[in-house]
């Protein structure tokens, strides 16, 4: 045989599992948020002509619309929290790597890890929770937290603002995005558990108690 001929497969190794801090989100509930959200999508419905309005008055269907808005708002800023804790605690940790430190990982690199590249377990999970349009979720949340410091009272966001907030969080999170050039990391053998609060609390308590 010709060695000049001969074909070599070259065998890519897979990255190293690289394990990340957990992601944990706390629960949030409003008084009456479940109820002004739906009663918000059956406004919405109903301004569109989608659903009778009955003797509701456009009026009435706008304010129904707005309080199911400021709801989606405050949901989304205290997700948001959560996932910007865990991106700095995803950055204090590569710090302490001497591979990782000096790639070019930025806030921008987790982020788009988080919305674009999930994990497959943690998008299972998610799934079970009942959570289908995470990314819509995730983007929004980390949109609104790069803008709001506190969660807003209603008095002061602007009716246009609340009413189509999606629209701004969605801007938002692709300006602080494109901010920085910042080094994709879904290649890197990232992974990551996600719990709610009070499930990672018991499994801690457990591993105390069994320690």
């Amino acid at each position: 045989m010709n060695p000049s001929t001969t074909t070599q497969t070259v065998r890519h190794l897979p990255a190293p599992v690289r394990t990340l801090p957990p992601l944990i989100l706390h629960p949030f509930a409003e008084t009456n948020g479940q109820d002004k959200l739906k009663q918000s999508q059956r406004a919405n419905l109903m301004l569109q002509g989608l659903l009778p309005q009955g003797e509701m008055t456009e009026e009435d269907l706008d304010r129904a619309l707005l309080e199911g808005r400021y709801s989606e708002i405050l949901m989304l800023f205290y997700v948001g929290k959560d996932l910007v804790r865990w991106i700095d605690q995803c950055l204090e940790h590569i710090s302490r790597q001497p591979d990782l430190r000096s790639m070019g990982i930025r806030f921008q690199s987790f982020a788009a890890m988080l919305v674009n590249h999930t994990p497959a377990p943690v998008q299972a999970k998610l799934q079970r929770w009942g959570v289908a349009d995470y990314r819509s979720i995730f983007t929004r949340a980390l949109g609104l937290n790069s803008l709001l410091a506190a969660a807003p009272e209603r008095r002061v966001l602007s009716d246009e603002f609340v009413r189509n907030y999606y629209r701004y969080a969605d801007q938002l999170f692709l300006s602080r995005q494109n901010q920085a050039a910042f080094t994709p990391i879904e290649e890197l053998g990232f992974e990551f558990e996600i719990y709610a609060s009070g499930e990672y609390s018991k499994m801690l308590e457990r591993e105390w108690a069994e320690g």
